[in-house]
């Protein structure tokens, strides 16, 4: 792989090697800073943007503000979307530059343009999740460290084909599962692993119903928007208004609905604290109402139970208050966004000794990131686990759609005795796209 690797970033690792145990603190940009606070360029991450909608662009802005990233390369099949984030890119640095003018970031429509650059070390993977796999796969084999938005997968299968990959290659992956850089969760999974609640014997995950709508007419496509490239791998359909961007979470064929999108945040941490992280259930059932009719077609509402070989049970469902509640014998926590809870109240202040079991150490997700590219060192949200937890998600979806049980062998990663589930787990790709 290190003939892949940028100069630059070969220098940055080299160099970073002898002192990876202490880390170097950098001085923070400020909105009208010189540029001669940075790095030099040879030490700086060179990274790229692909996929420049709302995370995209969010996650953009907060590794902008990391002296040690260069950003140079936004790609979108959107021109409208594309030239807004490079401009952003231009801005940014134009501010921050004893001249005031920057003209160094380059937009693209294609990713394969993005990914065949030499000079490029890492990227952002920011698009809908049908472009997940191919893009992640892609992007390893070409050596380049990935920051990887959530959920990780659009598929069980596709989601296998990525750890292996990313694993082969040897390549630094993030996941955007950003609870795993917050205080509060991490204390929630750390009270539960030291048993301070006893025994668990249920997880209660609250996650957001879906929404619907009604057939939409086929429209012209937008000046400036490469349709055909945003679908890709998708079955080819008409264009709307209401299919792509941030509304395509809701249609099956690039999404799993709200099952996937914020199952991979509150699944992922009902398995942090469970201690389940590389392995999942034996067992899924439960019901979801699926619209009839209409554009979208993800699950509306749901409530699902998936079941451990050790009998514990994560329940899943829209109706319960959102985030993630933990259930022993002793007491439970409960813990969602900006707020957690616990009974008895005196487990919020429990302290965890030195000899208990401490989660990984993270407050900044994508300093985390930047850190690991340094050290070649596990983040905080790496891609194994990731799959781990989407994949729960998956089954769900599945078990729901069959609208039966199904029996899952998490060391295998395979359907016991249930070919029909075992189809649904994989998608076929439309021409020319290969995984």
């Amino acid at each position: 792989m290190d003939n892949q690797l940028s100069q630059s970033r070969r220098k940055f690792i080299r160099d970073a090697a002898a002192a990876a145990a202490t880390p170097i603190l950098f001085p923070m940009i400020l909105s009208a800073s010189p540029d001669i606070q940075k790095p030099p360029a040879s030490e700086r991450v060179n990274m790229a943007l692909i996929g420049c909608g709302g995370m995209g662009n969010y996650n953009l802005k907060l590794f902008l503000r990391k002296p040690e990233v260069q950003v140079s390369a936004v790609c979108d099949p959107d021109k409208e979307s594309r030239e807004n984030t490079r401009h952003m890119v231009d801005q940014f640095y134009a501010k921050n530059s004893r001249t005031g003018k920057y003209q160094g970031c380059v937009a693209y429509n294609d990713f394969r343009d993005v990914i065949t650059r030499k000079d490029i070390d890492a990227i952002i993977q920011a698009t809908p999740d049908h472009w997940h796999g191919i893009i992640v796969i892609a992007a390893a084999k070409a050596g380049k460290d990935i920051y990887g938005e959530k959920p990780l997968s659009l598929t069980i299968n596709q989601g296998r084909l990525m750890c292996d990959i990313v694993k082969n290659y040897g390549v630094v992956f993030q996941t955007g599962s950003q609870q795993r850089s917050d205080s509060r969760f991490r204390l929630a999974c750390e009270l539960v692993r030291n048993n301070r609640i006893g025994p668990v014997y249920k997880v209660e995950v609250g996650i957001p119903g879906g929404s619907v709508i009604g057939n939409q007419p086929a429209a012209p496509v937008p000046d400036g928007f490469d349709y055909n490239m945003w679908l890709g791998p998708a079955p080819y359909v008409p264009y709307c208004k209401h299919r792509t961007h941030f509304e395509f979470r809701n249609i099956l064929d690039y999404s799993g609905g709200m099952i996937t999108d914020w199952g991979a945040h509150h699944i992922d941490i009902a398995q942090w604290g469970l201690g389940t992280t590389e392995t999942g259930p034996v067992h899924i059932q439960g019901n979801g109402q699926y619209p009839e009719d209409g554009l979208w077609n993800a699950a509306v509402t749901f409530n699902f139970t998936a079941t451990y070989a050790d009998g514990r049970q994560v329940v899943v469902s829209d109706s319960f208050p959102q985030g993630v509640k933990f259930i022993g014998e002793k007491g439970w926590v409960f813990v969602k966004r900006g707020f957690i809870d616990a009974e008895p109240k005196s487990l919020l202040k429990s302290v965890i000794k030195p000899q208990e079991i401490h989660l990984y150490p993270s407050d900044d997700h994508r300093q985390n990131f930047l850190d690991c590219i340094r050290s070649r060192g596990e983040t905080a949200a790496p891609i194994e686990q990731a799959h781990r937890s989407i994949t729960i998600a998956h089954l769900a979806n599945i078990a729901m759609q069959l609208q039966r049980p199904i029996h899952w062998n998490p060391e295998k990663e395979e359907f016991v005795n249930d070919p029909e589930a075992y189809r649904m787990s994989r998608r076929a790709l439309r021409e020319p796209w290969r995984l």
